[in-house]
């Protein structure tokens, strides 16, 4: 990374950063925390006991963690208030953090966009803290890190925000989201005026280097080989970021085992980019940026939407937002849903036949069928179609939330199980498939499912729904009668719009496994 205004840092400044040796030291014992954080800072270096000098060769400083009994816990703050979502205020309070904590972290990412969006809900919503929650808020950090693992990193970065982002486990998080969304300026620039943070080596050459202090990070980095606190992995990166002119004509670098987003922004910084579509789904984030080419934006927009981090709005902006260069793939889907768009604009329902099944056959290669019919699902109830166009039609009202209108309205053309579904009123029926029977065994069973009674007694909501929606995400893999189990506790909760939903969406679609 070439760059100008290469002035001299301060010996205090230097000194200031160098206090606590290896405290700095890139990927030390990992945190308690999704493994593709950067770790970019470390526990806030303090001054050492008794009087003692700091020492400079090598030698870490001991730390020192002060936490005031007295401090508020932040786990139970979210972003969507009990008006909102229409979940109780004792939504966590009756059970462990630990609890909690532990099924947070074990939900799965391979399920169906009604789960997605059930999770996220719990995940944002606000309620009195768990039992054990402390000032360092785990739980908050627990659902942040879902978020980011979902790919949902503007929640996941306003959750952080609305807790205690002085927290250097909080900071870091905040941190990479800033380096994933392009906003790195203004992290590091929070990062200089918080004294209270003790960034690492990597992340304080990059934010020195970044502002224009080029000796300043060259410097920083002689010293961290010095004290062997920078491993040649990241002292081969970090010597490219600063002076690639001096490696020009050399091959790449591999690609590191384990991409962090300071890394990734690295990489990206000396002309090696990572592709994101290997990497966790935050980082397709950085594919949405204007820097990034209209087909990686659109690959990462799907990708997003399909794993309900990112609203279908943006998904069909980025779809017209250019005509396609090639054919194939990516490009075809475009055209499609241009051609689609169009045609329905007009209202005529020979020219909206005519392309509804291309578009239809797109969006189910892309897995955002129902971001399709969230976006067309209430225009194409307008319009009179016939043949397979209006199968699909109907098939897209099911998958929207207008669903129970389109099955009154059109009962008799469709199958009478999904009818019973979309109305909540599904009745015994014969030569069903095992999926099928699940579903029906969960609308017409009060029984929960064993455990589940004793939850729901003891007043554990949120752990009671994090537990069914395990077991929901458990059935599109393995055995379908839990799909039945968790909808009876879905609808015993009062979530009956979620069931039917999911119990759709389940039918509907070729599900993940």
């Amino acid at each position: 990374m070439a760059g100008s205004s290469r002035t001299g840092i301060s010996l205090f400044a230097l000194l200031a950063m160098l206090v606590g040796g290896s405290a700095f030291a890139q990927d030390a014992e990992p945190l308690n925390a999704i493994d593709w954080l950067s770790r970019s800072v470390e526990a806030p270096v303090v001054l050492a006991p008794s009087g003692a000098a700091p020492s400079l060769n090598g030698a870490a400083t001991p730390q020192v963690s002060v936490t005031p009994l007295d401090r508020p816990t932040p786990d139970g703050i979210g972003l969507l208030p009990l008006s909102v979502t229409g979940l109780p205020v004792n939504l966590w309070s009756a059970s462990q953090v630990s609890d909690v904590v532990a099924l947070v972290q074990a939900e799965r990412l391979e399920t169906l966009p009604a789960i997605y969006e059930l999770l996220i809900t719990l995940l944002l919503a606000e309620g009195a803290a768990p039992i054990g929650s402390g000032p360092e808020g785990e739980f908050l950090l627990a659902r942040a890190d879902k978020l980011l693992d979902i790919g949902a990193i503007e929640q996941a970065q306003a959750l952080i925000e609305a807790g205690d982002p002085s927290l250097p486990d909080a900071f870091r998080r905040w941190f990479d989201v800033a380096l994933l969304t392009g906003t790195e300026a203004e992290a590091c620039r929070v990062m200089e005026e918080r004294p209270d943070v003790a960034p690492t080596y990597p992340a304080r050459i990059f934010c020195i280097a970044r502002a224009g202090d080029w000796n300043a990070a060259a410097l920083i980095l002689n010293t961290g080989r010095a004290l062997g606190d920078i491993d040649p992995e990241m002292d081969a990166l970090l010597s490219r970021f600063l002076d690639p002119d001096l490696y020009e004509g050399e091959p790449n670098l591999p690609q590191p085992a384990r991409v962090s987003p300071l890394i990734f922004r690295m990489h990206e910084a000396i002309g090696e980019p990572i592709p994101t579509s290997s990497l966790p789904r935050a980082f397709a984030h950085a594919d949405l940026r204007d820097t990034a080419g209209w087909r990686n934006q659109m690959e990462a927009a799907e990708r997003l939407v399909r794993d309900g981090a990112l609203t279908h709005t943006v998904l069909w902006s980025l779809y017209n937002a250019k005509t396609p260069a090639a054919s194939g793939g990516i490009w075809s889907r475009a055209e499609a849903m241009q051609d689609f768009g169009r045609a329905l604009g007009t209202g005529k329902s020979a020219l909206i036949e005519g392309t509804l099944e291309t578009a239809w056959a797109a969006a189910q290669q892309a897995g955002v069928e129902v971001a399709f019919a969230d976006e067309f699902g209430a225009r194409l109830a307008e319009v009179e179609l016939s043949g397979p166009a209006r199968d699909i039609a109907l098939k897209v009202r099911l998958l929207s939330r207008d669903y129970e209108s389109a099955a009154i309205a059109h009962a008799d053309a469709l199958d009478p199980l999904l009818v019973g579904i979309a109305r909540g009123t599904v009745t015994a029926q014969e030569n069903l498939t095992i999926a099928e029977q699940a579903v029906v065994n969960g609308f017409n069973s009060d029984t929960v499912p064993i455990g589940f009674e004793q939850l729901l007694s003891d007043g554990k909501i949120g752990e009671t729904l994090l537990r069914a929606i395990a077991l929901f995400s458990e059935g599109l893999s393995g055995d379908p009668s839990t799909i039945g189990e968790a909808l009876v506790v879905f609808r015993r909760l009062g979530l009956e719009d979620f069931a039917r939903r999911a119990a759709l969406q389940y039918l509907i679609l070729d599900h993940p496994s």
